[in-house]
C-alpha cells in the first residue's frame, strides 16, 4: 500500500478509525449485560478520539510535534487468541477476544505502513497511530487478563 500526500495517509486512518467505531458501537448495541455494553462503548469513544485527533491533524489543528511519544508495553495476550468471527450475542469474554484482534491487526498494519513509510512526518504519523492502537490493544487485553483471573484462569 502506498500514499500519495501525507493527506492521504490521515483520510486512510481516518476510514479504519470509523470502522472500529462502527464496530464497537455495534457489538454494544448487541449486548445484553450491561457491564459489555458499557466496555464497548468504551472502546468506541476511544476510537472517536483517535479520528478526531487525526481530523484534528488534517485541518491543520494539531502537530505530531505536538504529540507525546512513549513506550507502551505490550502483554501479548492477542498472540495467543485464534481468530474469530463476530456473531451477535456472543459472550463477554469471546467479545474482548475479538476486540484484542482487531486492535492487534490494527497495530500491525500501522507497523508495516511505518517500515514503508518515507519522509518524517508520516513516519511519525504512523508511530502515532501504533502508539495509539497499542495503549487500546492493552486496555483491552488489561480488562481480558482480569476477566480470565475472576474466573479462576
Amino acid at each position: 500500500m502506498s500514499f500519495d500526500s501525507f493527506e492521504e495517509i490521515i483520510q486512510f486512518a481516518i476510514e479504519k478509525e470509523k470502522e472500529a467505531i462502527d464496530f464497537y458501537d455495534s457489538a454494544s448495541k448487541q449486548q445484553s449485560y450491561s457491564g459489555a455494553r458499557e466496555a464497548f462503548q468504551e472502546f468506541a469513544q476511544e476510537e472517536r478520539k483517535h479520528k478526531d485527533m487525526l481530523e484534528r491533524l488534517l485541518k491543520g489543528e494539531m502537530k505530531i510535534s505536538d504529540y507525546q511519544f512513549k513506550w507502551i508495553p505490550d502483554i501479548k495476550r492477542s498472540n495467543y487468541i485464534v481468530e474469530m468471527t463476530y456473531t451477535s450475542g456472543m459472550p463477554y469474554a469471546d467479545m474482548l477476544r475479538l476486540a484484542m484482534k482487531k486492535e492487534e491487526k490494527a497495530l500491525q498494519l500501522y507497523n508495516e505502513l511505518l517500515k514503508k513509510a518515507e519522509g518524517e512526518d508520516a513516519k511519525n504519523l504512523f508511530k502515532m497511530l501504533c502508539q495509539e492502537e497499542a495503549k487500546h490493544k492493552l486496555k483491552i487485553e488489561t480488562l481480558y487478563d482480569d476477566l480470565m483471573a475472576k474466573m479462576g484462569d
